[in-house]
């Protein structure tokens, strides 16, 4: 397993998140040695849709990509929902894409991606109800557990996760991906 004792991932999220798809993927990265940040529009601590309580270390209005080297976003229908109408959420979310910084995304986290206008040309996969969005948007849908574009990890459910983490593991050890487009 890749050592990740350098690497700072953000998760973004906001009340209503999927608890499996936030708390797998932390757990799997903070593991592996890398450092978490909740990051989120919510302030103090958000709670998932089955009741997970996270505790908010950074409000998106303040972050940056810059001080981190990854992003995840969870899925869950009301977090994403409300996730792509907030600017700030999108911006910081775009931000790793401009900076060619690994970004997993899981279930209908992708909204946020289509909201920040970066799936354009990439083949990625989610929760099959957001296939045609994501089409309409100009990416390539598929229906596989975990699919791997130039720093971008999506899978579907939280059925993938076990193979999401090793995905977002795999890239977040490797880096910034200099092929990966705004």
């Amino acid at each position: 397993m890749a050592k990740l004792t350098d690497k700072r991932v953000a998760f973004l999220a906001t009340d209503g998140y999927e608890d499996s798809e936030l708390t797998s993927p932390w757990e799997a990265l903070t593991g592996a040695g890398a450092a978490a940040t909740m990051v989120s529009p919510t302030a103090d601590e958000v709670t998932g849709k089955n009741g997970h309580v996270q505790t908010v270390d950074l409000p998106a209005a303040g972050a940056s990509a810059d001080d981190f080297d990854a992003l995840v976003l969870p899925g869950g229908v009301v977090n994403a929902d409300h996730l792509r109408m907030d600017e700030d959420a999108v911006r910081f979310a775009r931000s790793f894409f401009e900076q060619h910084k690994p970004v997993g995304v899981i279930c209908h986290g992708a909204w946020i991606l289509i909201e920040a206008g970066v799936v354009e040309g990439r083949t990625l996969t989610s929760y099959p109800s957001l296939a045609t969005d994501l089409r309409n948007a100009g990416a390539a849908w598929v229906d596989e557990e975990v699919v791997v574009d130039q720093g971008l990890v999506s899978s579907r459910t939280p059925d993938d996760l076990p193979a999401f983490n090793a995905k977002v593991i795999e890239e977040v050890a490797e880096g910034r991906h200099e092929g990966q487009t705004a």
